[in-house]
């Protein structure tokens, strides 16, 4: 008994002095950019001389056993920081050694920041919000890039009928033509309407280092459509370190993407690449919105000299993807919803609930597959996607960016940063043309294609088509900006933007459904002998149109430790052409309708003041007026030719004051409030004068205002828990009815002045909930996994509407939409080996709970709208026509890197 009791305690002494002298410490802190307060994701910090070490997560955050002792050198680097190394007291317990704040190198990816007017955190006087790559990876999924902007205040973003690429983001209550889309510095709005198309950019996601949101009208120099808010997209810049990465990708819809990327680090001190390339197939969660894309991203980087850097980017993503454009009914999606909202039975009778549910998708019918004609795209005929249905709306595009960036240091006092742009597109999308039989059997009418082929079989002619939309165009411009540092306190800048784009638009005929040719006689250039069209002919229409846009600003900022200020003013011209190559001038016969507008000026002035009493304390105001030129459709009618006399700008008002609370680096809270005013929105009324002539009114005078409070913060109470959260409650309206008159002569010259009205006062601004909140929840049960839910609120929606539609004195408010709770779950672990490589895991559900909900909606529906018998359902869910939102969807992912 004794020798057991004496070799028991041999065993215990024995492990209390093996636990003391390998006793461990952890070691926390957080490594941030000095230039931007910001967290830098994926810097090392490793425990100098040894293989141990870790690298910070997405707040820039990292947690490091080290063996107790009283010194322990850890060394931190980060691609493009200058390397550090502390030194701490290990012997005392765990120990947090607070921030270690990186400065960039003198040339390297902090000028990326600045051609793309990035905001800093506490010192920028706007309101903003910053994602970074890892959250892009760990909540994205496989939605596209907008919808991460959804955990943001005051950004609402939908898949609207659920095609791949097809989503929309709002921000304040401005669409998309009126926020400003850039990638790493560029803009990338529709040069004649100021839409962006995401399809274009499918892929981006995986190439983002970052995405920053700033709200209202930015400190962007640029005079870009930014009244509600600047979206701007940075992706990686080549990757100085060696390795690369393999990530598959399955989810609901049968979706499968794989991605694929290398780095060759940087050679000689001089040269880095990184290429990467995505592939995306799926049939869709709706029914018909199949995807088959490809994505490419290429960055390379050349450092001259140790003052003179090159960059160059290329990206883009051919694409071909089914839609689902058509909101409907909310009976045809279901009964018992519809029954819910209180539709009546009139409304159930008149639209039978799809046989898919809210699955339904109005632009896709089956086929016999014994029809195996093919169809026309891009310069030749194809095989169909499917040989048991036919997509009425398809979508085939591939838009191409190619960057050029010089960064220059001519002196300790001169910076320079110019780059140069091109931007391609070929593609566009399908629809009917002509007479096609239709089935009216469902809630809505479908192409009927059996019937149609047989009919134009049997007749030889084609009376109605499948044709293309095309939109080619190209764009190319260039961005130099001068930075200029007078003083220690006091720096300016001055440059120049420019852009020249050229759009072709035409209709060409994509498949004969079963005929020999189709009769298509709206080319007045055309002989009899030329009528009967066929595959990739051009029918309808054909017309060119150019826009020529030149701009400069110039800017002056103040900074200390307390005080930084900034004011900044621009103009810009803008010139539009057209050419309708289908349409004969009638005052010189034989040439082509031609038509152009004066040089059309625009300007911006604004400024904001950002205040810091107290280190952990922030105060911002800004103001902003500008004043934008119309779009081209608002100067140019691009079918006929007239140009507006004396178009007027669109004025715009902003107001913004904030603070932001940082007692640490776990902590923040950030309000503001906001007011802008949109006025003079412009509108073209096309009319027939007294003559019998097509005219066109350019009214003025609808008047919106936009106001609101916006909240956002977060919390990190543990290492093993965080919070965050945001909420943004606002008031969107139209200000005034509006008045305005035509003056029409006749042939005698006698003059009659018609009055239009738009009854539109104190009317609730459509399309995005004026009242959100969020929370989004982290845990991180165990070393290298998070699990994250995030909590989503949409209330205060008001239904899409035209406010140039309320011609007739009605005074009802628009339809309010239900409101809506939502939860999306994310997961993720990553296993780490003692090398560089390393196996990440994510899962995400979206919709968690299933929930029946309504994203976007139009009131008073012409198409889908149930009125009753006296109108008394206007207004109302029966009269609205909707896109519900996806049901449950998952997405899971491995990701090998090396």
């Amino acid at each position: 008994m004794k020798k057991v009791l004496k070799f028991s305690l041999f065993l215990f002494v024995t492990g209390i002095f093996s636990l003391t002298a390998n006793a461990q410490t952890v070691v926390t802190g957080a490594v941030i950019d000095a230039e931007y307060n910001e967290g830098l994701l994926g810097a090392t910090v490793v425990v100098e001389g040894t293989t141990n070490g870790t690298v910070t997560d997405a707040a820039g955050e990292f947690s490091l056993k080290v063996e107790s002792q009283p010194s322990v050198d850890l060394k931190i680097s980060f691609v493009g920081y200058e390397t550090q190394t502390i030194s701490v007291d290990a012997s005392r317990g765990n120990v947090d050694v607070g921030e270690i704040r990186m400065n960039a190198t003198s040339l390297n990816i902090m000028e990326i920041n600045v051609i793309a007017d990035r905001a800093k955190e506490r010192e920028t006087p706007v309101a903003f919000s910053n994602v970074n790559a890892a959250q892009i990876e760990n909540q994205l999924g496989s939605m596209d890039l907008p919808m991460i902007m959804n955990i943001t205040p005051g950004v609402y973003a939908t898949m609207q009928g659920g095609g791949a690429g097809d989503a929309r983001i709002n921000v304040r209550g401005f669409d998309q033509r009126n926020v400003a889309i850039m990638i790493n510095g560029v803009p990338v709005n529709d040069m004649e309407n100021g839409w962006v198309y995401w399809s274009n950019w499918d892929g981006i996601s995986d190439a983002t280092s970052s995405i920053q949101l700033q709200r209202g009208l930015s400190a962007v120099n640029l005079a870009t459509p930014s009244i509600g808010g600047t979206m701007n997209i940075l992706t990686s810049p080549a990757n100085h370190q060696a390795g690369g990465s393999v990530k598959v990708e399955y989810g609901s819809g049968n979706f499968l993407k794989t991605t694929a990327a290398v780095h060759t680090g940087l050679m000689n001190d001089k040269f880095a690449m990184s290429i990467a390339g995505v592939r995306k197939v799926g049939n869709g969660v709706i029914n018909g919105t199949w995807t088959d894309s490809w994505a490419y991203y290429v960055g390379a980087t050349y450092n001259a000299t140790d003052k003179h850097r090159f960059e160059m980017f290329a990206m883009g993503a051919p694409q071909r993807h089914g839609q689902n454009l058509y909101k409907q009914n909310i009976a045809s999606y279901s009964h018992d919803y519809a029954k819910e909202l209180g539709l009546p039975q009139g409304a159930l009778d008149k639209f039978p609930e799809a046989e898919d549910g809210r699955l339904y998708n109005q632009n896709v019918s089956p086929v016999d597959p014994s029809y195996d004609a093919q169809q026309w795209w891009s310069g030749k005929l194809h095989d169909r996607h499917s040989e048991d249905f036919i997509n009425e709306r398809e979508n085939f595009y591939h838009k191409p960016l190619v960057n050029l960036n010089w960064y220059a240091r001519w002196s300790d006092k001169i910076n320079q940063y110019t780059t140069l742009y091109y931007s391609g597109g070929e593609g566009g999308g399908t629809g009917t043309l002509g007479s096609v039989n239709w089935d009216y059997s469902g809630p809505s009418r479908v192409v009927d294609y059996n019937s149609t082929i047989a009919e134009h079989a049997a007749a030889d002619t084609a009376f109605g088509i499948l044709r293309n939309s095309r939109n080619n165009q190209w764009t190319i411009g260039g961005i130099s900006r001068v930075k200029v540092r007078f003083s220690e306190n006091l720096k300016g800048q001055v440059g120049v933007d420019w852009r020249t784009a050229k759009i072709f638009h035409f209709r060409e005929l994509r498949d004969l459904l079963g005929g020999d040719f189709f009769i298509d006689m709206n080319n007045d250039f055309d002989t009899p002998a030329d009528y009967n069209k066929v595959h990739g002919d051009k029918v309808a229409y054909n017309f060119t149109n150019t826009v020529d846009w030149f701009g400069y600003f110039a800017q002056l900022e103040y900074s200390s430790d307390m005080l930084t200020a900034y004011g900044t003013f621009g103009n810009s011209f803008i010139k539009y052409t057209y050419t309708n190559h289908f349409v004969e001038d009638p005052a010189n016969p034989g040439a082509e309708l031609y038509a152009e507008s004066d040089r059309i000026f625009g300007y911006q002035a604004k400024g904001g003041l950002s205040y810091r009493p107290m280190e952990k304390l922030s105060i911002f105001a800004n103001y902003g007026y500008i004043s934008k030129v119309p779009i081209f459709d608002n100067v140019i009618n691009d079918r006929n030719g007239i140009v507006t006399g004396e178009p007027v700008n669109e004025i715009f008002n902003a107001f913004e004051i904030g603070a932001t609370y940082a007692p640490n680096r776990t902590t923040e809270l950030k309000i503001n409030f906001y007011n802008t005013s949109w006025e003079d929105r412009s509108n073209l009324i096309r009319v027939t004068d007294q003559a019998g002539n097509d005219a066109f009114v350019f009214l003025t005078g609808m008047d919106q205002k936009h106001m609101g409070v916006e909240l956002e913060g977060q919390i990190k109470p543990h290492r093993l828990f965080a919070v965050g959260g945001y909420a943004s409650i606002a008031n969107w309206i139209y200000s005034d009815d509006v008045t305005g008159t035509f003056r029409d002569y006749d042939n005698t010259g006698v003059e009659t002045d018609v009055e239009y009205n738009y009854y539109v006062k104190d009317l609730k601004v459509g399309d995005a909930p004026q009242m959100q909140f969020g929370v989004n929840a982290f845990l991180y049960p165990v070393e290298n996994s998070f699990l994250q839910f995030n909590f989503r609120y949409n209330g205060k929606h008001f239904a899409a509407w035209d406010p140039f539609s309320r011609q007739e004195e009605d005074r009802e408010q628009v339809w309010e939409t239900p409101a809506y709770f939502l939860v999306d779950l994310h997961a993720g672990y990553t296993i780490k080996t003692a090398s560089r490589y390393k196996v990440a895991i994510t899962g995400h559900v979206f919709n968690l709970l299933d929930e029946i909900y309504i994203q976007d909606a139009t009131d008073n529906s012409p198409y889908n709208g149930y009125y009753g018998d006296n109108d008394e359902y206007s207004h109302t869910a029966a009269a609205a026509e909707v896109f519900l939102g996806l049901p449950r969807t998952f997405n899971v992912g491995v990701k090998f890197s090396f």
